[in-house]
């Protein structure tokens, strides 16, 4: 196997945004062990790096991914594969630990099976008017297992999410933004500074209040609406005392961008 075979997760920091970039353009971007291992950990490194604030997952080439490469992961995935050690689980189900910061996703071309279940994990997804989307395991002889019989549904509808979990079929941009799959559809050319520009916008306000904001919603997802809100104001309480609180207000009084530091 020649290292352009290999799946690999492309790292580069812009200010307070971490670029990841799947890089295995000559197989589509599809994920082999070293990509999906790769990817993990690079989503730990984002975790555990104060200054990166948001995450924007992206892809090298015309696709943004063409789903696992079965051939080569089917063996391990049998075996029960693991998040590798310091990784983070980019999909939130194969049992590691979640990041804890705003990961956003920039898609184009193929973006099929694991792809679309990468997406269902993140918080934002932007796609290039361009994307093919399929949700196609039913097809191969398998099912959905990174996530989208947990997540489409709740973000579609039964119906909708059932209409394309059930048949593998293909749907084009304008029907994912119709599912609340993506946010925006852009011309291809606009997709990556699009999403920068959001990236940028978020990662500019107040690190603690985008992570609390981030935790007070999933808690909600995953525990209920009344165990999300019970613990609402012991949150609050601690943001208040933070520098960042004391600095938004200052800069409201002062009429100016908050600069925010987290702590």
């Amino acid at each position: 196997m020649t290292s352009s075979d290999r799946g690999r997760v492309s790292r580069e920091k812009r200010g307070h945004i971490l670029l990841l970039g799947l890089d295995r353009v000559a197989k589509r971007n599809a994920f082999d062990l070293d990509m999906l291992d790769d990817l993990c950990r690079a989503y730990g490194e984002f975790e555990r790096d104060d200054e990166a604030r948001v995450a924007l997952v992206f892809a090298h080439g015309e696709h943004f991914t063409a789903g696992l490469d079965l051939a080569k992961v089917a063996a391990q995935f049998a075996a029960g594969w693991q998040i590798p050690a310091g990784g983070c689980d980019p999909w939130g189900v194969f049992g590691g630990p979640r990041v804890s910061k705003p990961v956003l996703l920039a898609v184009q071309g193929y973006c099929y099976t694991i792809g679309i279940e990468l997406m269902l994990a993140a918080d934002i997804n932007l796609c290039a008017s361009n994307t093919r989307f399929a949700q196609m395991e039913v097809q191969r002889g398998i099912f959905p297992f990174g996530g989208a019989t947990l997540r489409l549904h709740q973000q579609a509808g039964w119906g909708n999410a059932m209409r394309w979990l059930l048949t593998g079929d293909e749907f084009d941009a304008h029907e994912a933004y119709r599912l609340g799959l993506v946010q925006e559809v852009l011309a291809s050319e606009e997709l990556l500074p699009k999403a920068l520009r959001l990236a940028e916008r978020i990662a500019a306000q107040a690190p603690l209040g985008v992570r609390a904001t981030l935790a007070s919603a999933r808690q909600a997802v995953r525990e209920g609406e009344a165990a999300a809100a019970a613990a609402l104001h012991g949150t609050v309480k601690q943001l208040m005392a933070s520098e960042d609180a004391a600095e938004g207000v200052r800069a409201m009084l002062e009429r100016r961008p908050g600069n925010f530091q987290g702590r």
